[in-house]
């Protein structure tokens, strides 16, 4: 048995967890409940995680004070979703436990995962039972058990795994809506894969896991371009949806070569990936147009983005915020060049891709809340499984940060109406969550896979009718759900109905739509505008 363990082999645990929920992400991804397009628990776990081994790989630290630190850091800063943040909550927990120490026993590392557990429950305001939360409680409570029965590192360890396994296993009758569905929790599973992952790397067993690519991937492709004489001053990146015209792209990646320099190029049969530095963003955007629809749009000005350094001795990182130029600023995420047009002219400085199956990480939103030249800044996360990444900038950031818990992007548009310029931080805040609360929103999606959800049968290609995130209806037939979802907003008697129509729809697709909504609601003013939005076919704003 390993009574003890230091900072090298800490972070070799940690890089096997990442490999090992790597390996099981679309296993995780499965549990979700909810059969709808997604930022799944497993690919947010796995890209967390993946966020802590480029930096362990770059240091070489010893003591596990300083290795735990470096890992809490970057899971902090690379936490996708409700389920990477809790991740990072449970390891910053256990970092400042450990922060003093070179080694530790299984005593040390029973106290560090109650710390963590701790500090994960402090974050959430309403935890739930049957949740990644209840087996990392479950597991500290038998780790500080088992380290007086034993106090080895690797006994401990091996009997909080065990613990969180059969807990895990009883989630599926402490949560009303996994008992349905019939499900163990995909949080839970993921943590406990993790603690599998590191018990097998400190038992020395051979791991035949991939190490998690993706985020290093996406970091290679389109962050790792920087130089100290920027020459263009425009990042600019997009996607194509290829066109059936089938243009030869040959000729538009010359185009795009002769513009600027860094220009990575990636085609297949179906998508175009650009990123270049050009002086011309929009002549870009123009001429890639004729190659297909653009979707992921994405345009930051280098001269004026902040710098990083990332310091040997802390593995913190130094930002230069964007000295304040007015009181107040406003950052929000989104997807859909329609959308984003929207919020650019209702005020919002700096626009984050993301979304439904693209959860920003918290160091994402943290990028775009200091590049605000403003004291203060707002910032409105229009999902409910980014809310808790944005509210983690705001120690993190010198500016004074206002997190609007906005669900959606109608309810992100309703605040950005109400603010009022002339009203105090807090004044303006309460006004605004009022705005956002009259909003109600309307999708119209496909299920991602068959699923059983609160009785209903759902097939694979389905579409969907949600209403304030709630299942309404579901049917083969585009039409019926959306006639379903116009009679059950006709309910709530709204004034103006604004209709979002998707990436892949068209006014002539959409014109029916708006038909069927001004006659289930005949007193509401319906508005058609291009959202361009993924994942949804049709948002609808009633207000």
């Amino acid at each position: 048995m390993i009574d003890s363990i230091n900072g090298i082999q800490f972070g070799k645990m940690i890089i096997a967890a990442a490999g090992a929920i790597e390996a099981q992400r679309q296993v995780i991804n499965e549990l979700n409940v909810f059969p709808v397009p997604d930022g799944d628990t497993g690919t947010n776990m796995s890209l967390t995680m993946s966020a802590a081994v480029g930096d362990i790989k770059k240091t070489d630290y010893p003591e596990i004070g300083r290795m735990a630190e470096v890992v809490a850091g970057a899971l902090l800063r690379g936490a996708r979703g409700n389920s990477g943040v809790i991740l990072s909550l449970l390891f910053r927990g256990f970092s400042k436990s450990v922060k003093e120490y070179a080694t530790i026993s299984g005593a040390e590392l029973a106290a560090a995962l109650q710390d963590g557990v701790d500090a994960a429950y402090r974050a959430v305001m309403k935890p739930a039972e049957g949740t990644v939360l209840t087996v990392s409680r479950v597991g500290a409570a038998r780790a500080t058990a088992a380290s007086v029965e034993n106090p080895g590192v690797e006994y401990v360890l091996e009997q909080t795994l065990r613990c969180c396994q059969d807990a895990l296993l009883e989630t599926v009758n402490q949560n009303p809506v996994l008992q349905k569905a019939g499900v163990i929790d995909a949080g839970a599973k993921g943590y406990c894969v993790i603690l599998e992952g590191m018990l097998a790397s400190l038992q020395g067993k051979e791991l035949s896991y991939a190490l998690p690519v993706e985020g290093t991937r996406e970091k290679a492709d389109f962050a790792e371009y920087s130089s100290e004489d920027i020459r263009f001053g425009y990042c600019t990146e997009f996607i194509i949806r290829r066109a059936r015209t089938r243009r030869d792209p040959i000729k538009l990646r010359a185009m795009l070569g002769s513009m600027g320099d860094s220009l990575v190029f990636v085609d297949d049969d179906e998508l175009i990936k650009v990123h270049v530095h050009t002086d011309h963003p929009g002549r870009a955007i123009e001429e890639s147009l004729a190659y297909g629809s653009l979707t992921s749009i994405k345009i930051d000005n280098m001269r004026e983005q902040h710098t990083e350094k990332v310091f040997a001795d802390t593995g913190a990182r130094e930002r230069r915020a964007a000295p304040p130029a007015r009181p107040y600023g406003f950052v929000a995420v989104c997807a859909g060049v329609g959308l984003a047009a929207v919020l650019r002219d209702l005020g919002v400085d700096n626009l984050i891709e993301g979304g439904q199956t693209m959860n920003p990480s918290t160091d994402d939103i943290l990028r775009q809340i200091d590049a605000t030249p403003a004291e203060t800044v707002f910032v409105l996360p229009n999902n409910k499984n980014i809310i808790l990444a944005a509210e983690q900038c705001v120690p993190l950031s010198e500016k004074r940060v206002v997190v609007l818990p906005s669900r959606s992007i109608p309810q992100g548009i309703a605040a950005l109406l109400a603010f009022d310029a002339s009203l105090d931080i807090d004044s303006n805040r309460e006004t605004m969550i009022s705005a956002m609360s009259a909003i109600h929103t309307g999708n119209v999606t496909y299920a991602a896979r068959q699923s059983s959800f609160d009785g209903n049968q759902i097939s694979e290609g389905d579409h969907l009718a949600l209403l304030d995130g709630q299942l309404l209806y579901t049917s083969s037939e585009e039409r019926q759900v959306l006639a379903r979802l116009a009679d059950e907003i006709s309910k709530l008697a709204p004034s103006y109905i604004t209709i979002f129509f998707g990436d892949g729809k068209g006014e002539d697709d959409a014109a029916p739509v708006v038909e069927i909504f001004e006659q289930a609601c005949p007193a509401s003013e319906v508005t058609l505008l291009m959202g361009g939005q993924p994942v949804y076919s049709y948002l609808i704003s009633a207000e």
